[in-house]
Formats: structure tokens, sequence, C-alpha cells
């Protein structure tokens, strides 16, 4: 069992990043004094459930998080910063801070630091999840300690439930598009709007013309789901508003 730490300060640990193309020190200090912070750490980055589900969602559900007095999400890894800023780029998460735990530093302090030599991995952090409040730790949720990667309580809807427990998730929100579309424009101008949040699919790029046939049993776009709900194209999206 990995021990619990809610109560305690935060390591004090020095991470190596590269920002702007110049080497700068970033200290816990930096991170956490006089701010409430949420840090989720995990195996690695560009790792399956790590790119597709702990970064993306919590980089979705920011906003939800700022109103309720969050300053930042910050996501660890035993990585150097070389792969962590490429991993940002890669997954477009302007809403949540990489820092690079380099040297398993923070993750041993913290006692998350595991060893999956058998994966080729060596060294690296136990999925966990915490808030930290002016450099001490409110709340921890620490994966079970079984087999694999368990991915069960340091999801991003878990640690929005603690901190606001009536919080409404925002709708799930899909539009399918294509590059120099007028109409996808202004359906994704009509959502910003609104203020909803939406993942872009773009035939040629995530998709293609087969694809969208497959799902939505149309050949044009924009083509728009709404919690599941087939709204149909721009016109269609201004009518469901009214």
């Amino acid at each position: 069992m990995f021990k619990n730490l809610e109560s305690q300060p935060v390591p004090n640990v020095t991470f190596k990043t590269i920002q702007d193309g110049k080497w700068q020190d970033v200290t816990t200090d930096d991170l956490f004094r006089g701010k409430n912070v949420i840090v989720f750490s995990l195996p690695g980055a560009f790792t399956p459930t790590c790119s597709s589900s702990h970064v993306p969602r919590y980089n979705e559900l920011f906003p939800l998080f700022k109103k309720h007095g969050v300053d930042a999400i910050v996501c660890l890894s035993v990585n150097d910063t070389f792969v962590m800023n490429a991993w940002k780029k890669d997954q477009k998460a302007e809403n949540i801070r990489f820092i690079p735990d380099g040297n398993g530093e923070f993750t041993e302090k913290m006692g998350l630091l595991v060893d999956k030599h058998d994966l080729g991995f060596g060294k690296r952090s136990w999925r966990y999840s915490m808030l930290v409040k002016n450099g001490v730790i409110n709340k921890m949720f620490i994966e079970p300690s079984k087999p694999g990667d368990p991915f069960e309580v340091s999801d991003a809807d878990t640690m929005l439930k603690y901190i606001s427990p009536n919080e409404s998730l925002p709708k799930e929100v899909t539009i399918f598009t294509k590059p120099g579309c007028p109409h996808c424009a202004r359906a994704k101008k009509l959502l910003t709007e609104k203020g909803m949040l939406f993942e872009e699919i773009v035939l040629g790029e995530s998709a293609s013309v087969r694809s969208l046939r497959a799902v939505t049993g149309k050949q044009t776009v924009p083509q728009i789901y709404i919690d599941g709900q087939h709204i149909g194209g721009a016109d269609q999206l201004e009518a469901y508003f009214k």
C-alpha cells in the first residue's frame, strides 16, 4: 500500500525544465506557494491511458476547476523536459503545465516511485492525483496497489466531484469538419459563443469520409453530436440553440 500524505507539505524539489528554448529551474515553491494546484502524476508521456484519458479530461475540465478556485493544473511524470514539452504540444493541452521529474526525485519523496523494469520503463511514477493548497497536500487520490496500471480514482471527474460535488459536467460535443469549410467554421464559432467545448474530428487528418458515413450516415460536413444526440449541420445547430 502507498502512504497517503494528506496534510503534509509537498517535497522540496527543483525541476529542470526548458522554457522558450532556455534551461530554467522550477521549484516546488514556484508551483505551489500561495496557490491552489491540482497535480496528477502518471507512468509516462505518450503512453495510451495517459494520452487518451488522463491528460485530455483534466485539460477539458480546467474551466470548471478554475471556477472553484483552482489556479493551475500540473501534469507530472518521470520523463525529461524534452519529452514532456513534446507531449504537451502533441496533446494541445494548453490548460495544463507539464513538469518533468526526470530523476524521479519528487516522486520518490512522495513514496510513489515504482519499478517498471518489466516494461523497459525503469523507475516511474505510480498513477495518482492530489489537490495542493499553498504547498500543503489537501487531498490525494492514489490508484489501488494492484498489477498493471489501474486508472480508477485519479481521473479529473473524481477530483471535480471532491472539489464541487454538485457541479454539472459540460455536455459532450463532437463535430466532424474538413479544412476550408465555411459551414464548419460557422458551427464552431457558434459552439464557442455558447461556451461549449468540443472535440473536432477533421476529415483527411483524424478521419476519412468512410468513417463519417459509418458514424453519421452522411457524407457532408459539419456533422455535430451533443451528448450522443446527432444534431446535424450548422443550420440544425442554430435551430438546436433556438
